[in-house]
């Protein structure tokens, strides 16, 4: 062939800049693209001698290998696949866009679909120009008698051609690296990007630094090698080794006077190990796979060792191809973060992490890989075209998360409850977002109460009636009463007559800060649900508004005629409600504070705070989108001071309430059942403490 030269041919106007600036964001992702065309030209090659059209030795060996060298800043990418000739070279990379892969599968669809072929998207070779200044071919067909095509570029827009002198079957792609691309030849950066991208390519990738010392070489006594490993330019020395493991050869004389020492070895090459794994965990059985292989994977992968709780193994093959396995990883210090990581693959090819069209937004909290050749990807296998079948991918991905979830409710509830403090947050996110998934799962979220325990809300519902049928009526009664008192501004928010037939679930969201009220709750034999995480605050309004036969109350919420004494003097305390509320309110400068006077059975219990649950969910609400500036009593109540007439403290004030001390007293008595209900403002805790201190120091004297 004579050397021929020209443009290439462009499909579609101006595609080159856009190749070279936009369609890859990363430029290292070349890699990808080249190594997936040798991959690809293996592939045709595998199913050209399956189904008989192509004889190849019996030692064959496919393999790919990728050679750098960072002196002359070049990248080798050489395949055994199938190779090219000249007609092929000028239609696939002559033309650009047109997609050698695509044109295969249509020729040869109908007679075998043994192996997929993942380059089917046409413009993968013309990565190689984002790095490269040049960029050349050799490749000889497997077809015989085809002549070797040496083709190269520079610019990526005018090429030659000309006959090459490749003996051996495949394609070797060689860059000249570009100055702002020196990196990629550099034998750490190449490994860490081929890991990145190609951990698990279905062919062996091999990989090479020119500039690399010579290898080290294994010597291995000659009688323990089989008869087949031995090459002939093997060298065979005599040689002893001392007990500092250094070998030195012996001469004539020292084997005649030692010939026990005389060992024969042979100076083998160390083998080369290829750098990625063809049959990733997910591509077998489940039942073929141990756990210590899942937790194997896991660490591998995603660097992570902590063990994962437990895993999901996807495995579909009809109506859509999908193989994956989704790890619960563990989540329960206060430094670990919602944040997972999902690699998505087709055959065995990174695309990326996280992609949201494929991977349900709730499941992001997990870490997994997931392989879906069916995937419509774009032409640069960086992004998703728009297609319903995505949308089936992820329903089927969200019902299987969902059916070994309720699976292990149903099956293994001692393991599901001693999981479900990490995967609580991930679930209840789930329902969040995700209606199917919280169908599936509403009846299999379990919640810990106050003795560590973990029940359903039915059946902390029934044993509540149980223990305290009387206190829920009577907490209803409070309910009433209190509406009862409302200002107008409060009426608007009223709990409707059915809302008030719900049975009440009490739940504490911080159990250091309200330990007195979770002590007088186990006082009286009353229980609540330990709601501690951030998502629990949106998932009980979620499940507030589905219907349900319940309505949730935080413990600091209201006092109900549990904790107090059955009998005892009205009159005497309104007597008391009514000095002690002026006399605090004077105090305390806060002219709009309510404070009740009850007799609560624990005197040693002196005062406590209360806020009802509309009033405590408003002021969140406006914290959550910086209304500041907005005076919450305009949305109901504020905070109530609740004073226990039988707290001896409490009997000193009001007995004594013209004395120098009183007013500390009564400051530091708020600011203590301040304390129980929420954080202290600055100010506030700084006299909180200067408070504290002048009281042991009178103490003291």
């Amino acid at each position: 062939m004579s050397i021929e030269s020209g443009s290439l041919s462009i499909n579609s106007e101006n595609i080159f800049p856009i190749i070279k600036k936009w369609l890859y964001s990363d430029h290292d992702i070349f890699f990808r693209e080249l190594i997936s065309n040798g991959s690809d030209a293996i592939t045709k090659m595998k199913k050209l001698e399956l189904m008989g059209e192509a004889n190849l030795p019996e030692d064959n060996k496919y393999r790919i290998d990728v050679i750098v060298n960072s002196e002359e800043k070049t990248l080798k990418f050489i395949d055994n696949g199938l190779g090219m000739t000249v007609d092929e070279v000028k239609e696939y990379i002559n033309q650009i866009a047109f997609s050698g892969a695509t044109d295969f599968l249509n020729k040869y669809k109908d007679k075998t679909n043994e192996e997929q072929i993942i380059g089917h998207f046409g413009l993968g070779f013309y990565s190689a120009f984002m790095v490269a200044d040049k960029v050349s071919i050799d490749t000889l067909s497997w077809q015989e008698g085809s002549q070797s095509v040496h083709w190269e570029s520079e610019g990526g827009t005018e090429f030659t051609m000309e006959d090459g002198d490749k003996e051996v079957r495949g394609t070797e792609i060689t860059l000249y690296l570009n100055e702002s691309s020196y990196e990629f030849s550099n034998e750490y950066r190449a490994k860490e990007v081929i890991t990145k991208y190609c951990s698990f390519m279905p062919v062996e990738i091999y990989f090479k630094n020119e500039n690399a010392p010579i290898e080290e070489v294994d010597e291995i006594e000659e009688d323990e090698l089989e008869a087949e490993e031995l090459e002939a330019n093997d060298t065979v020395i005599d040689a002893s080794v001392d007990e500092e493991g250094n070998v030195s050869e012996q001469t004539e004389k020292d084997a005649t006077e030692d010939p026990a020492a005389k060992k024969p070895k042979k100076k083998v090459p160390k083998k080369p190990e290829p750098i990625n794994n063809t049959t990733p965990l997910w591509t077998k059985h489940p039942n073929d796979c141990t756990d210590e292989e899942y937790k194997a994977f896991y660490r591998d992968v995603f660097h992570d060792y902590k063990e994962p709780l437990f895993w999901i193994h996807l495995n579909m093959d009809y109506p859509f191809n999908l193989k994956g396995i989704l790890f619960f990883p563990k989540m329960n210090t206060e430094y670990d973060t919602l944040e997972g990581t999902i690699k998505l693959y087709s055959n065995q090819v990174f695309i990326a992490d996280n992609i949201k069209e494929v991977i349900p937004e709730f499941l992001l909290l997990l870490k997994g890989a997931i392989d879906c050749p069916d995937l419509p990807l774009n032409v640069s296998r960086s992004a998703l075209q728009n297609d319903g079948f995505v949308k089936k991918i992820s329903d089927y991905i969200t019902k299987k998360v969902a059916d070994k979830l309720s699976g292990m409710y149903k099956v293994e509830r001692e393991n599901y409850e001693k999981f479900w403090d990490d995967i609580s947050p991930f679930i209840k996110f789930g329902c969040l977002k995700d209606d199917k998934f919280r169908d599936k799962m509403k009846d299999f979220i379990i919640f810990k109460n106050l003795e560590s325990k973990y029940v359903t809300l039915p059946e902390y519902a029934a044993a509540s009636k149980n223990e305290t049928t009387e206190t829920a009526k009577e907490n209803e009664t409070t309910e009433k009463s209190n509406k009862d008192s409302s200002t107008d501004a409060e009426n608007t928010s009223d709990i409707s007559n059915d809302e008030d037939k719900k049975d009440v679930i009490y739940y504490v969201t911080n159990e250091q800060q309200q330990s007195q009220y979770i002590n007088l709750f186990k006082e009286e034999g009353i229980d609540a649900l330990i709601l501690t995480h951030n998502i629990d605050q949106p998932f009980i309004s979620q499940l507030e508004q589905q219907d349900l036969p319940y309505r949730f109350q935080r413990i600091d919420a209201d006092l109900t005629d549990s904790f107090k004494e059955e009998n005892h003097d009205e009159e005497s305390l309104k007597v008391e409600n009514d000095a002690l509320s002026e006399l605090f309110r004077k105090v305390l400068n806060k002219e709009k504070l309510e404070v009740k006077v009850m007799k609560l059975k624990n005197d040693k219990v002196s005062s406590i705070i209360t806020l009802s649950e509309e009033s405590r969910r408003m002021q969140d609400m406006m914290k959550m989108y910086k209304m500041s500036g907005m005076d919450p009593s305009m949305f109901g109540n504020s905070e109530t001071l609740v004073l226990n007439a039988n707290n001896q403290l409490v009997k000193y004030i009001f007995d004594n309430a013209d004395t120098q001390n009183v007013p500390m007293i009564c400051e530091q008595l708020y600011d203590l059942a301040m304390l129980s209900h929420k954080p202290l403002e600055p100010d506030a805790m700084t006299k909180f403490i200067n408070r504290s201190n002048e009281i042991m120091m009178l103490l003291a004297k």
